[in-house]
């Protein structure tokens, strides 16, 4: 049960010591409350009180890791509803269904790059109706990826069978429901793996996952079975509500199988937004996979914070040693304006982007991120003058202030003033730099 601000306040020291980050015990005790910050920050908190508070601290939704022979997928920990409260935490896995090991080498070398970001699958779940067929394909898809894997299978005997071909690993058992629970309960506390619970109310999953935990696992996942969509999302929102109301019953992350679903696509971004921890794709699709990859990008994104890419040199149309040097923020709005305007003229230059908290460029300026320093620092630090034979850059045309401090940096470049609009800059490129 949680505890208020005042009860946890009662079991802290009270000596308001300040080695916490706060002023007061009690204003630690206020974030505690609201699940701000962790209880190891208080170092003198008795052995008495630690189980109390540790209970009444923790996240609403368990948090709940599968370890593949590389890498490892985290679902759990969140704390809100809707991601501008706070923000969502740990990205749903996105995981393959595969009934052989066809396929899984291509799926696992996906990758794509977007917004100066790798994306890529989290991982694979297995499915084989018999238990030496369980065995042969988990060898056969562990020989073609390292990544964290999903054993699907009702039968107690089949998922004995992929665990065993699964030594030191920790992949997400699924699943257990009322006729199995305790059977594969028993397999997953004696493995240690996470286990995936299936009914099709709110009310039985609670009551099967109160079993199970008496049984000593605790790393569950919740599996509600829905015939359509608006079922799911009723189920999944509701488990949500549940859950942040402290009722420790549902408070684990979902897994979703918009693989089953009439339309995958929307199944799955479905599930993604509402609030899947683990999601289960039919097949290799580079085509739906990108599209689910950004789509989770964003909403896993904090609110709070601008989208950023990552500060660098970027080449655009396979400029040479005499294309001009441009220069931008790492606002990902600001990249893609300049970058899109010069790509789509066919121009060739190098631009130059430089770390501004993810600021637009008169943003950035105004609050000192973005200044002749920074800039300066920034063509050292990515060695664009051993990629130019003309040194030459281009400034925003809204920070022409910074063109005098610029030269006293860079007293061996030439520094041009530019467009204010990211639209005009092909016109400029062609009249001005030629």
């Amino acid at each position: 049960m949680a505890l208020s601000g005042i009860q946890i306040y009662k079991m802290l020291p009270q000596t308001n010591c300040k080695e916490c980050g706060f002023p007061t015990c009690l204003a630690f005790a206020m974030k505690l409350a609201a699940k701000q910050v962790e209880l190891s920050a208080c170092p003198y908190v008795t052995e008495a009180n630690k189980a109390q508070l540790a209970e009444s601290s923790a996240p609403p939704i368990r948090l709940v890791t599968l370890t593949g022979a590389a890498g490892e997928v985290k679902a759990g920990n969140e704390v809100c509803l809707f991601r501008h409260e706070k923000t969502f935490y740990n990205k749903p896995g996105l995981f393959i269904r595969v009934k052989s090991a066809a396929g899984v080498a291509e799926a696992d070398s996906y990758k794509v790059n977007y917004v100066g970001m790798d994306f890529s699958v989290d991982g694979f779940a297995v499915e084989a109706d018999s238990p030496a067929a369980m065995t042969e394909t988990v060898k056969a898809v562990r020989g073609a990826t390292k990544r964290p894997l999903i054993l699907l299978s009702k039968n107690p005997d089949i998922l004995a069978a992929g665990l065993a071909a699964l030594p030191g690993e920790k992949p997400l058992l699924c699943g257990a429901d009322a006729s199995n629970w305790e059977k594969v309960a028993e397999l997953a506390k004696t493995a240690g793996a996470p286990l995936a619970v299936s009914a099709d109310t709110i009310d039985s999953l609670a009551d099967l996952t109160e079993k199970i935990k008496a049984k000593g696992v605790e790393d569950l996942v919740l599996d509600p079975q829905a015939t359509h969509l608006g079922k799911s999302l009723a189920l999944g929102t509701q488990i949500r509500r549940l859950a942040l109301k402290n009722n420790r019953a549902v408070g684990f992350p979902l897994i979703a199988f918009p693989c089953n679903a009439a339309d995958e696509l929307i199944a799955a971004s479905q599930a993604i937004s509402k609030y899947a921890g683990f999601v289960v794709l039919s097949e290799f699709k580079p085509e739906l996979l990108y599209a689910l990859l950004v789509l989770r990008e964003n909403i896993y994104t904090d609110p709070q914070k601008p989208i950023q890419v990552q500060p660098g040199i970027y080449e655009i149309n396979s400029p040479r040693p005499e294309s001009p040097v441009l220069i931008t923020t790492n606002f990902s709005i600001t990249y893609f304006a300049v970058a899109n305007e010069v790509e789509g003229s066919g121009l060739p230059a190098w631009l130059v982007v430089t770390d501004a908290e993810g600021m637009s460029v008169l943003t950035a300026w105004a609050a000192g991120k973005f200044d002749a320093e920074r800039i300066a620092k920034a063509i050292k630090t990515f060695n664009v003058a051993d990629k130019v034979s003309k040194k030459r850059v281009v400034l925003p045309g809204h920070v022409a202030v910074l063109s005098g401090e610029l030269e006293a940096e860079l007293p061996d470049w030439e520094i041009r003033v530019g467009p204010r609009e990211a639209v005009d800059l092909p016109a400029f490129m062609k009249t001005a730099l030629n």
